[in-house]
């Protein structure tokens, strides 16, 4: 039997929401599977896909780059140690020096970043550099690079959220669905691009819910499609409801515009990293202890 620590239940509290005994007895049934236990939670309470993969867990900042003409542009992902760093403008304008020499060479592959020329020397000599001035490791962690004959616009908040948006049409169309995309965190444009595993996932936790009703096979069939249906809705930007106009959907709005977004990428600083957790008072214990 795996051991279920205190930050394992922390861990899953914030990842469903729930309380913390729920979470407990939900990580001691699946021998401390963290996954595992979040889909039974969901089973037994109904709720919703984990938002966890939001939440910021590493420090950086989110560069972005787009042409004059507005038709090429990048977002970079550099990630540092400290928020300190993470505010120094040095650091930042090399976030956007690097996402410019990534969207003028249309590459996404980091390592190969590392050789673009820069004003001065390369990407990775300046890296260097901000290293020995700053006293922290920094990394380049992804890129995402865009070219289109329409029009790209970005928005970041802060330094922490970037979005980057291609579609046919204005510029403040464009800015407000940056926003709503920065704000609402859609996975797709439309239903069509959800990953099949991601919906499977979703109709297998939907059904074991339903299940529990009682009800008869049909309506539970029923009752899962309409979940699934709602889900597929909240995750995909055509979907949801327009953050300045709850009242009508953002392909409602695209229609009304005569627009259309060919595709967008939000990135989230420290999306999907675990920051380590030192429990200072702990080393100072065990230190006291040798």
């Amino acid at each position: 039997m795996a051991e279920i620590t205190a930050g394992m239940v922390k861990e899953l509290r914030e990842r469903t929401g729930l309380g913390m005994m729920e979470c407990k007895k939900a990580l001691t049934e699946t021998d401390g599977d963290m996954t595992a236990a979040e889909d039974l939670l969901r089973i037994k309470s109904g709720a919703k896909a984990s938002k966890a993969a939001a939440r910021v867990a590493a420090e950086g900042v989110i560069g972005a780059w787009i042409s004059t003409d507005g038709k090429a542009g990048a977002l970079v992902e550099i990630n540092c140690e400290t928020d300190f760093v993470a505010r120094n403008e040095d650091f930042m304008a090399f976030a956007r020096h690097v996402a410019e020499a990534a969207a003028s060479q249309q590459v996404t592959d980091v390592a190969a970043i590392a050789d673009f020329a820069l004003a001065e020397g390369t990407v990775e000599t300046q890296r260097q550099a901000l290293v020995m001035k700053l006293g922290e490791n920094l990394t380049i962690r992804r890129v995402a690079c865009y070219q289109t004959p329409d029009r790209l616009v970005t928005y970041l908040h802060g330094s922490k959220i970037g979005v980057m948006v291609d579609l046919q049409g204005d510029e403040v169309l464009g800015k407000d669905l940056a926003m709503h995309i920065a704000a609402s965190k859609p996975v797709c444009v439309s239903r069509d691009q959800v990953d099949p595993a991601l919906i499977e996932k979703e109709r297998e936790i939907y059904s074991a819910q339903a299940a529990e009703s009682g009800k008869p096979a049909d309506i539970v069939a029923k009752m899962v499609d309409g979940r699934i249906s709602k889900f597929l809705a909240e995750v995909t930007l055509l979907g949801q409801p327009f953050v300045k106009n709850p009242d009508q959907t953002v392909e409602k709005l695209l229609a009304e515009k005569k627009s259309k977004v060919n595709g967008f990428t939000m990135f989230v600083v420290g999306e999907g990293i675990e920051k380590k957790v030192v429990d200072y008072a702990a080393e100072v214990a065990a230190a006291a202890k040798v």
